[in-house]
C-alpha cells in the first residue's frame, strides 16, 4: 500500500501549520481521505499535487536530438489521436510516431523537459473560454505554437439505458451512485471538479471519486463492466462503448509544440494529415468530435 500521512506528517511534508492543512484541503484541492473519523494524506497524490500546482521551473538543460524519424508525442489521451498515430505511421514508413499518455499537465511537463514533439492538452482555463494557454504559459519558458488537432465532446458516460436514472452531475451525489474518475492533472479531471464546485458538491463524498483510470476508454470499460455507474469521458467513448452518455461541454483539444521544433520533418508530416480526408474518415467513424478547426494554427494568433 501506497504510503499515507497524518495531518501533523503532511504538514510536516509541506513545511506548514497543521491548521493551514484543512485549508489546503478545502480550497486548494490537496488530496486527502477520512477514515474513522482522521484525515490520511496518500504521499503519492501530494507529491503529485505539489507538482501539478507548480508555476515555476528551472530551465531544462537537455535537449530532444535532432529529428531522424522519431516523433514523440505525449500529454492527453485521445482515441482519435491513437488512431491517427497509427495512420501515420502506416503512410510514413520512414518515420515511427509514438504516444505517451502522461494526461495534460504531463505532457506539458515533458515538453518543457525537451522529452517529446507535441503534448496533447485540454485544459480549461479559469474564464471557461479558452484553453490551454494560460496553462502553457505559466509552465514553459516560451509559449509553444499551438495547433488545434480537434473539438470533441465531453460529459458523464453512464451504464446503457440509464438504470440509476442519473440525468445530471448533482445526481452522482446520491448515496446509491458510484463513479470512477480520472487522474489529477488531466483535463477531464479539472474540468469535472469544476463542474462539482458549481454544484456545491465535495468530490470526496462521492462513492469511487479516488479511484482513478488512466484514460478515457478504461472509464468507459470500468462502467460497461457494471463495477461504476458513471464516470467522466468523452462521447467517443460513450459511443464506441455503446454507454449512455449526459453532455457537459464541447472543448479544444489541441496540439502544443515548441517553435524550435515546429518545422521538424516528422511534425509537419503530422500535422499535414490534419486537414486530409483519410483523418476525416477516421473521425467518422466515432460520435462527439468537430474537425472545423483540425490543423490550424490558435496561437499565435492571426492579428
Amino acid at each position: 500500500m501506497e504510503k499515507l500521512f497524518s495531518t501533523k506528517e503532511v504538514a510536516r511534508f509541506l513545511a506548514v501549520n497543521e491548521k493551514m492543512i484543512y485549508s489546503l484541503v478545502a480550497e486548494k484541492g490537496l488530496p486527502a481521505t477520512k477514515i474513522t473519523g482522521k484525515w490520511l494524506f496518500p504521499r503519492h497524490l501530494v507529491e503529485q499535487w505539489i507538482e501539478t500546482n507548480t508555476i515555476n521551473y528551472p530551465e531544462s538543460t537537455t535537449q530532444l536530438p535532432p529529428y531522424e524519424g522519431l516523433l514523440i508525442i505525449t500529454g492527453s489521451n485521445d482515441p482519435l489521436l491513437g488512431r491517427t498515430v497509427s495512420l501515420f505511421n502506416s503512410i510514413h514508413s520512414n518515420h515511427i510516431a509514438v504516444f505517451g499518455n502522461l494526461g495534460s499537465m504531463g505532457g506539458l511537463r515533458a515538453l518543457r523537459q525537451n522529452k517529446c514533439h507535441m503534448a496533447s492538452s485540454h485544459l480549461l482555463q479559469d474564464n471557461e473560454e479558452e484553453y490551454n494557454f494560460e496553462f502553457a504559459n505559466q509552465e514553459l519558458e516560451k509559449m509553444p505554437a499551438v495547433v488545434n488537432f480537434c473539438r470533441r465532446e465531453q460529459g458523464i458516460i453512464i451504464q446503457k439505458g440509464n438504470p440509476k436514472n442519473i440525468n445530471k452531475i448533482s445526481d452522482l451525489a446520491r448515496k446509491a451512485i458510484k463513479i470512477v474518475n480520472r487522474p489529477i492533472g488531466t483535463g477531464t479531471r479539472l474540468l469535472f471538479d469544476r463542474e462539482l464546485k458549481k454544484e456545491g458538491i465535495e468530490g470526496k463524498k462521492i462513492d469511487g471519486y479516488h479511484n482513478e483510470l488512466p484514460s478515457h476508454l478504461d472509464i468507459g470499460l470500468e462502467i460497461l463492466s457494471g463495477r461504476a455507474d458513471a464516470g467522466p469521458g468523452i462521447r467517443a467513448v460513450a459511443g464506441l462503448l455503446d454507454l449512455d452518455f449526459i453532455p457537459v461541454r464541447w472543448e479544444r483539444y489541441d496540439l502544443m509544440i515548441s517553435k524550435e521544433r515546429f518545422f521538424d520533418e516528422g511534425v509537419q508530416l503530422f500535422l499535414g494529415l490534419l486537414v486530409e480526408d483519410s483523418f476525416r474518415k477516421l473521425a467518422a467513424t466515432y460520435s462527439g468530435y468537430n474537425l472545423k478547426l483540425s490543423g490550424k494554427v490558435v496561437y499565435p494568433k492571426n492579428k
